[in-house]
């Protein structure tokens, strides 16, 4: 089976309190003391601690159009993907020299040459290095990407395959805009990076004691489009966020995911970790809602977006890499990885760590 060999999860030096984030964005988004006052009161409801930048907090108020915005994002995403690539090669042994296979994912910045390729010739990839740079999936993409990657793997048995995610989402914050959208995303989205590195099943996997992708799942849901997405123009990325999202999961997912199960043998109750896109307070309780999972199953999830605010597409892998270093998992146990995005889209990407189960 495909294996997930490494998640390197990465992010920008600058690391600020909520409260600090709050202080100087609320100034650039709204001059107005009562929408200043509900701006806040949306950031602390978050539960959010802290978030990182890919610059110095000072700096944003200078960014005025989105040829600014845009350069940077080019430059910095770059800068985090060779980190992000370079850390998760390292672990696994293989070498830039090894890839032969890289899709790149975001949706915070655009450039042609795409990131992928300036980061192949920096790290010193092969000449013939097959690539995939995707736009638009949002921040579903960590699941997908992983899902795709297995795709490529399943008719590339002998290849390795590396999935890089790079979200700059503080570059696309809109001067002056005081609708709910840009005051809800101010405070939840930070940014990040993350590079999974998975083999084939030809690969000499007897060394990578990471989980195996058994099976994935699609969903788009019709009469969706407007919940979650951008708006794309001259100021560059305007956020389309609805409160509809949370609703989306309650209507579905139980069905959904208890169905996915199903078709791979399982139920709900025979898996053991659960890898959730921690996209915000009100999906993650929707979640535990709609598949009827106690407390501490999303712990990571919490605990990340506390941590770091939701990365978009590397959010969910951030979740994956902490599970993969945080738990001790049994021969045989399962993993189920979701994410949801634009569309409104969802993946499920089924996981099974190495061994046989005890009966």
């Amino acid at each position: 089976m495909t294996r997930i060999a490494h998640v390197a999860a990465v992010l920008p030096d600058f690391d600020y309190s909520q409260d600090e984030l709050t202080g100087e964005l609320s100034s650039l988004v709204t001059m107005d003391q009562a929408r200043g006052a509900v701006m806040r009161r949306l950031h602390a409801g978050t539960g959010i601690r802290s978030r990182s930048t890919v610059l110095p907090l000072a700096d944003y108020s200078a960014l005025d159009s989105f040829t600014v915005t845009n350069r940077l994002f080019a430059q910095h995403a770059a800068d985090l993907a060779e980190r992000a690539i370079g850390d998760a090669l390292a672990a696994t042994g293989l070498s830039p020299w090894d890839v032969d296979f890289l899709l790149f994912t975001t949706v915070t910045g655009v450039a042609a040459p795409s990131v992928d390729a300036v980061v192949a010739s920096r790290l010193g990839m092969r000449p013939d290095l097959k690539r995939l740079p995707s736009f638009g999936l949002g921040c579903v993409a960590g699941a997908a990407g992983i899902a795709r990657v297995h795709d490529y793997l399943l008719g590339h048995p002998g290849d390795v395959a590396v999935l890089l995610s790079v979200e700059l989402c503080s570059l696309t914050l809109q001067h002056g805009d005081e609708s709910m959208a840009n005051m809800v995303a101010s405070g939840l989205f930070g940014d990040g990076a993350a590079a999974v590195v998975m083999v084939g099943d030809d690969r000499d996997q007897a060394r990578l004691p990471g989980p195996a992708v058994v099976a994935t799942r699609s969903t788009l849901y019709p009469d969706t489009a407007e919940m979650i997405g951008w708006r794309i123009g001259s100021g560059g990325f305007e956020i389309m966020l609805t409160a509809g999202v949370p609703d989306v999961i309650l209507d579905h997912f139980g069905f959904d995911v208890a169905n996915f199960l199903e078709s791979a043998g399982l139920r709900l109750t025979d898996v053991a970790h659960w890898i959730a896109h921690p996209g915000g307070p009100r999906v993650l309780e929707a979640f535990e809602k709609a598949l009827a999972l106690p407390p501490e199953a999303l712990a990571l999830s919490w605990r990340s977006l506390e941590r770091v605010g939701n990365l978009s597409s590397a959010a969910v892998l951030h979740v994956l890499a902490d599970t993969l270093e945080g738990i001790d998992p049994a021969p045989g146990e399962y993993g189920l990885l979701f994410a949801l995005g634009p569309g409104v889209s969802a993946e499920f990407v089924l996981i099974r760590w190495p061994g046989e189960q005890q009966s």
